[in-house]
């Protein structure tokens, strides 16, 4: 491994996990040391596997039982299992990026805070929801003071697995705390509905916002400004709507995966398994001077 490349794991074999393995084979600044699944007969750790990557099984104990060390791990699992996992790492100095929709960690949105990112060791990424709306939520906040914020995202049921209907409720509550921290608005509502709709929609994300003196225009160059920046992230992020009437911007997000592992429809996956790249490689630009001193 170069001494200017970071070691990182991925807990979790699912489509999220398997992405970041192909995301990391394709980073300059990522190695792919190993990925940990539930039980050796797991799909995706043979798919692992077959992208040249070396895999284990046993959860987190695999992992702080392998024969190496890693500068960062990501957390691709459930959110009932996290704070186990952050308790289990914090003392290892790895840097622990969580996938799950947990309030633990430092929350980071690339387009709002994601020079924030390197700072910190335990990060949470919100979730999907979080991660589409609050690039758009966050630029118009700049420019106005809300009084209510709405977030409705609907993502494909072929696209949410298990791990993420069980964890419905800490969707809904991370998501509306970080809407409130963002945006500095103490009345937020955020819901998630999964659609089993033929063919699979893309993921969408319907956003309304309460302010006064909300303008047409100016509003409308506020979000594709935000859109733009989300899209050096997120390529298949676009809007589709965006509509004032009176005091109340109404906002509609489409994110479709461009990516050759993910379907069209799973934009829900590709955008916080994007967020989560961003994240890593974050760390590993702010540390490849002192990684490159070490070399030496």
């Amino acid at each position: 491994m170069p001494s200017n490349t970071m070691n990182a794991a991925v807990l979790g074999s699912g489509l999220l996990g398997l992405d970041l393995v192909e995301r990391m084979h394709h980073s300059p600044h990522l190695n792919c040391g190993l990925v940990v699944g539930r039980t050796h007969h797991s799909r995706g750790l043979a798919q692992a596997a077959e992208l040249g990557c070396p895999t284990a099984a046993g959860g987190i104990a695999a992992l702080l039982e392998a024969d190496q060390s890693f500068d960062i791990v990501f957390d691709a699992t459930n959110a009932f299992e996290h704070h186990e996992h952050w308790t289990r790492l914090a003392d290892t100095g790895a840097v622990l990026i969580d996938l799950t929709p947990t309030s633990a960690g430092t929350l980071i949105v690339p387009a709002v805070n994601g020079d924030q990112a390197a700072r910190h060791q335990h990060i949470g990424l919100i979730s999907c929801g979080g991660q589409a709306s609050l690039p758009v939520l966050y630029a118009l906040a700049q420019h106005y003071r809300p009084q209510y914020v709405e977030m409705v995202a609907t993502a494909a049921s072929a696209s949410v697995g298990r791990a993420s209907r069980i964890n419905l409720d800490e969707y809904v509550h991370t998501t509306q705390a970080a809407i409130r921290q963002l945006t500095q608005t103490g009345a937020v509502k955020a819901m998630l509905n999964i659609s089993a709709a033929k063919p699979p929609p893309p993921f969408r994300i319907a956003m309304s916002l309460v302010a006064p003196g909300v303008e047409q225009a100016r509003a409308r160059d506020v979000v594709e400004a935000a859109a733009s920046a989300m899209r050096t992230v997120v390529p298949g992020y676009r809007i589709t709507s965006c509509t004032v009437t009176g005091d109340t911007v109404r906002v509609i997000a489409e994110v479709t995966a461009t990516r050759n592992r993910m379907p069209v429809h799973a934009g829900n996956l590709e955008v916080i398994s994007a967020a989560a790249l961003y994240t890593a490689e974050q760390h590993a630009l702010a540390q490849a001077p002192a990684l490159k001193d070490l070399a030496r």
